[in-house]
């Protein structure tokens, strides 16, 4: 009995130990939190009250932050928007299907496939390396030049086929690290079990893969985001080049600083999404 006595006591000691812990842990964090707060908001008041300060400052907020500008060009500009998100989901979806079947040619062994290697790594350093808007004059403008049978004349396709074709070598690197990644014993597993090479990449290293890079795919993700208003540049009436007819009407910038926090209000969720995800993986793998 007195045995059962001190055992129930020493229990009692060690809840009140971790109800303490828990305790201490919640103030740290709520003290932590207001830290937090308070130090923003003493940066933004300054920051604010420096830009207001400035002597240029009522012709800065009549050219860039007008009100009633930046909504007479909202629904022209959201209009342009959602030519930018269609774009964005078309490419998005090509540019995996052809990143993961660069990146698998990329990383095939034996000497018998050495052309896919080589043709895939120059197709990776030639897209990988050029800037997107030269790129972007060079298909939008030379392609039609050619004159040549079936090649469209629209600039929204010309200009998703270029961001197709450059980030489909930046995204087929990151697929191939993911490949790369996963060790070799695993293929060995697979193949003991008498899965072949094509069932082998296709169930066990590309889900393996694809997990793993997720986080630096979705920052890929949020880069051909922005990078959508680029068609602008080819004639595509979409956010960014709404934004220069509305500006061109009244010679307000405003317009541009609308779309620019359209572009900035759809791409905080997809980095906020890579981030949360990233801290996941990262303690998955720390449990392990």
């Amino acid at each position: 009995m007195a045995v059962l006595r001190g055992h129930r006591t020493r229990a009692e000691v060690t809840s009140e130990l971790q109800r303490e812990r828990s305790a201490y842990k919640r103030s740290r964090s709520r003290r932590s939190t207001l830290v937090a707060l308070l130090s923003t908001a003493v940066f933004a008041v300054a920051v604010g009250v420096g830009v207001t300060g400035a002597p240029g400052w009522p012709r800065v907020r009549q050219s860039f932050f007008d009100v009633e500008m930046a909504w007479r060009s909202l629904p022209a500009i959201l209009e342009g928007l959602w030519l930018n998100l269609r774009v964005l989901a078309v490419c998005g979806v090509l540019i995996v299907v052809l990143a993961l079947l660069v990146a698998t040619m990329r990383t095939l062994r034996g000497p018998v496939w050495f052309p896919l290697r080589a043709l895939a790594t120059v197709y990776v350093d030639l897209f990988r390396g050029l800037p997107l808007i030269i790129l972007l004059y060079l298909v939008g403008f030379g392609l039609p030049a050619l004159r040549l049978t079936g090649v469209p004349n629209d600039s929204v396709v010309l200009g998703g086929a270029a961001l197709v074709l450059a980030y489909t070598a930046y995204v087929a690197e990151v697929f191939r690290a993911g490949i790369e990644s996963v060790h070799p014993s695993q293929v060995a597993a697979a193949r003991s079990l008498g899965l072949g090479p094509r069932a082998t990449l296709r169930l066990v290293v590309l889900p393996q893969a694809v997990r793993r890079v997720m986080p630096a795919l979705l920052n890929d993700f949020v880069a051909l985001q922005k990078d959508c208003g680029l068609i602008s540049v080819l004639g595509a009436v979409d956010a960014v080049r709404a934004a220069q007819i509305e500006h061109a009407r009244a010679f307000n910038f405003t317009p541009y600083v609308v779309a620019g926090l359209l572009f900035v209000l759809l791409a905080v969720p997809t980095a906020r999404f890579a981030d949360a995800l990233g801290r996941r993986l990262e303690r998955r793998q720390g449990g392990r």
